[in-house]
């Protein structure tokens, strides 16, 4: 065989191993946010544990693969920004960025107590947090006016903004879309992590946004449609959306609320709640179990 020929084999071969590697330590990481989302709202007796598992795999492939941060330096003027729109994530949210340095993990045992850093809802004394999320609805408002900003001064930064279902049905949300639009906002990336359950119920029963692609789309951004526990396709739609031209971008991350813990998949009740001694002990070992069928 041509000697050109091997070449180019070995490389793809070089890639695809690479893409593997990449991907599975990813999961990994995703894997342990949830970990240390049940961690510590089992240790504070309180906090939202359902989006916080939910969210982990897109935030493991934001901070870990696509998000230009410097965690010696968080106020860093050309890093990428981060909105958690849907501020009650917070679990999820502060063990990202404790494992990526922010922080000591150690002090995640400070969620929700007095005078720490890791409130309930992210507040912006604590490293690596851009928005004091806590009111649906605002955090496409308030990326907006980064984006903007990172226009007017030149920069190169994307802007990268997470919401929830339930709080699509905020009119604030649809606003500012037409706005991101009009501003032809090609900075901003919103991602939706479309987990199916809100605080009451199904979201499709209490207001339904579907077909949430197409509704994006009539709005003027770019839509992507993805499964939102699939790392190869968040990771690969990530590099899509950062390219996108002329128009802001949109990733439906079609989630499940809970995911990786039985008992929790789609059960509005653990939106805001969080386990018992008994359910906690279940939902370690079951998270356990899926890291060890993933190194396999």
């Amino acid at each position: 065989m041509d000697k050109n020929k091997i070449m180019k084999i070995k490389n793809f071969q070089d890639t695809e191993n690479l893409r593997f590697s990449r991907v599975s330590e990813l999961r990994k990481i995703a894997n342990e946010i949830r970990k240390q989302s049940l961690i510590i709202t089992h240790r504070a007796q309180s906090g939202h544990p359902g989006g916080s598992l939910s969210e982990a795999d897109i935030l493991a492939a934001l901070y870990f693969y696509k998000l230009r941060v410097n965690p010696k330096n968080p106020n860093w003027e050309d890093r990428d920004r981060f909105v958690l729109s849907k501020g009650h994530a917070s679990p999820g949210y502060y063990a990202a960025l404790a494992m990526k340095g922010y922080f000591p993990m150690k002090e995640l045992e400070t969620f929700r107590k007095i005078n720490s850093r890791l409130q309930g809802h992210p507040e912006l004394k604590t490293p690596g947090v851009d928005f004091a999320g806590g009111s649906l609805g605002q955090g496409v408002c308030f990326a907006n006016g980064i984006a903007i900003a990172g226009k007017l001064d030149n920069k190169k930064y994307k802007v990268y903004v997470l919401i929830g279902d339930g709080e699509s049905q905020e009119g604030a949300v649809w606003e500012a879309a037409m706005a991101a639009a009009h501003h032809k906002l090609d900075n901003l990336v919103v991602i939706l992590d479309k987990n199916q359950v809100q605080e009451t119920g199904k979201t499709k029963d209490v207001m339904n946004i579907d077909p949430a692609p197409d509704k994006w789309k009539s709005f003027g951004f770019e839509a992507f449609d993805i499964d939102g526990h699939d790392m190869e396709k968040i990771v690969e739609t990530l590099d899509k959306a950062g390219n996108v031209k002329g128009k802001p971008a949109i990733i439906v991350a079609n989630t499940i609320k809970g995911k990786g813990v039985s008992f929790m998949e789609l059960n509005y009740k653990f939106h805001g709640k969080a386990p018992d001694d008994e359910q906690f002990k279940q939902a370690m070992e079951e998270l356990s179990k899926i890291c060890c069928e993933a190194t396999k």
